[in-house]
């Protein structure tokens, strides 16, 4: 007589003992005590930018249980509803840092260079107290690492590029004389003296794009923008430009 599979129930994902939000709030709690109190703000700025970041976009990375589990508390009524930093544990923290660092910060926040920069800096630090308490693992720490300190770099010059495009734009552009304007998401796919290289997510090809040599010598190949171009005679040029990112 042949014996009847047993099914194995996978475990029920509950909410985390030690959440995001305890975590977030621990690790503030240690940086009061030995920063300086305008250092303090700048991680609390930080910090709490980085939790409306999870909360408002981590649930997109979640398997088929967590996302069962996130709706049914995220939209609870009253007391029992809860966000995502309110339901996961730190585990969570790594994965997210690109869409907190390379989007949110970027899209999301109006700032200057140096929160972008600040952002960097507390991602690096949270890395490693994360990894010192023991709540991610040195892989996942090292990844945040990595992370936290391409943004110290690249964000703050990100955004001086960006500044000095506009201010280009401001006083070069002239809108109503150009013809075929496309909107895109550009890759800027090479960086010559005076002239920068891009190509469209939805162009067939790329174009070249002529600028002041200061302007070309903060950009870096790779980075991409999102913003128009338009063709006056036989020259394209920038018209507008909304965000780069690194």
């Amino acid at each position: 007589m042949a014996k009847k599979k047993s099914k194995v129930k996978s475990a029920a994902v509950r909410p985390a003992e030690t959440t995001i939000e305890a975590v977030f709030e621990e690790f503030l709690a240690e940086q009061r005590k030995r920063l300086k109190p305008a250092t303090v703000r700048k991680y609390e700025a930080v910090i709490d930018l980085f939790g409306h970041s999870l909360n408002g976009y981590a649930y997109q990375n979640l398997n088929t249980q967590e996302s069962a589990l996130f709706e049914k508390l995220y939209n609870a009524k009253g007391k029992a509803q809860r966000e995502f930093c309110q339901i996961f544990g730190p585990e969570k923290i790594p994965e997210n840092v690109s869409e907190f660092l390379n989007y949110f910060m970027i899209r999301k926040v109006m700032c200057g260079k140096e929160l972008k920069k600040t952002a960097g800096t507390v991602t690096k630090k949270l890395s490693q107290w994360l990894l010192e308490k023991g709540y991610i693992t040195p892989d996942s720490a090292a990844d945040m690492a990595d992370s936290g300190a391409a943004a110290v770099d690249e964000l703050p010059a990100a955004e001086e590029f960006l500044e000095l495009l506009e201010d280009h734009i401001d006083q070069t552009v002239d809108a109503f004389a150009c013809e075929d304007v496309i909107e895109d998401h550009f890759s800027i796919d090479l960086v010559a003296p005076g002239k920068l290289r891009i190509s469209g997510m939805m162009a067939d090809a790329g174009v070249t794009i002529t600028v002041p040599r200061h302007v070309s010598e903060a950009c870096r190949a790779g980075w991409t923008f999102s913003g128009a171009i338009g063709k006056a005679g036989r020259r394209w040029m920038i018209l507008e430009v909304w965000n780069v990112y690194p």
